[in-house]
């Protein structure tokens, strides 16, 4: 029948396809996430129409009752579908903010039951429905010939010790499902008039001989972590260890 491989093992080949990109306002992730290959945009606070990069923006809308009249998990299933069965040229999707995306969803299946809160539901039935709706996108995501890119905003946390730390501001149950998913974790900072990435989790150890999408890359060359440091020349510094870009990259538009 043809359907079996070659029983031979072939050279690795790994190149990362889905990523989570965080950090605070202005601090460079829309601005990291425009160098992917031909990305397309799906926006709810405005950046990317202020950026003049192709996107959609996505929001419930509602009837003068309150009620919902177009629901953002409509919207969405209906970009799905248009990616997926349609001839275009884009190589990247970016879910910009993913938190909003979230809250959306949220907020359509509380106004499809007629509540004011999931737990009004009643039952764990809201959650499990909310659940439903993110796991059939992340599937939808994963199914598309595109590299996916989730920004989130950041989130600070101080313990009983004073002691604070950073991490992504979506909720931990939904970023659990989104990053258990993802390839590569990247927080973007900015210090004073200089911008800074450096991975915080990735999926496996990757190699640069390993990645065949060179525009992805050259993005990952710019990451500190993402590779093996390589032994340091006196006269030249590896990329890898290079950890601030220069004022002359902006930060979120």
């Amino acid at each position: 029948m043809g359907l079996l491989p070659k029983n031979e093992r072939k050279a690795p080949m790994d190149t990362p396809k889905t990523f989570f990109i965080w950090g605070a306002t202005m601090s460079g992730k829309s601005y990291l996430a425009e160098r992917f290959p031909s990305p397309l945009f799906i926006n709810t606070d405005g950046n990317a129409e202020k950026a003049g990069m192709p996107n959609i923006q996505i929001k419930n809308t509602f009837k003068p009752d309150g009620s919902l009249k177009t629901s953002v998990i409509d919207q969405i299933d209906e970009i799905m579908l248009e990616l997926s069965t349609t001839n275009h040229s884009y190589k990247t999707l970016v879910l910009d903010v993913i938190d909003d995306v979230v809250d959306l969803i949220e907020q359509s299946v509380v106004k499809e039951h007629g509540v004011k809160s999931l737990p009004d539901i009643g039952y764990g039935k809201g959650y499990t429905e909310v659940k439903a709706v993110i796991i059939g996108l992340i599937l939808s995501l994963k199914a598309l010939p595109m590299n996916v890119v989730y920004i989130s905003r950041i989130a600070s946390h101080t313990d009983d010790n004073g002691n604070e730390t950073e991490e992504p501001s979506l909720k931990t149950k939904y970023y659990n499902m989104f990053n258990g998913n993802a390839d590569l974790v990247v927080q973007t900072r900015k210090i004073g008039n200089n911008y800074s990435r450096r991975m915080t989790d990735r999926r496996t150890e990757y190699k640069r001989d390993q990645i065949q999408d060179k525009a992805i890359l050259k993005i990952l060359e710019n990451v500190p972590g993402v590779f093996p440091r390589q032994a340091q020349s006196a006269a030249k510094p590896s990329p890898t260890t290079q950890t601030t870009q220069t004022n002359t990259e902006n930060g979120d538009k």
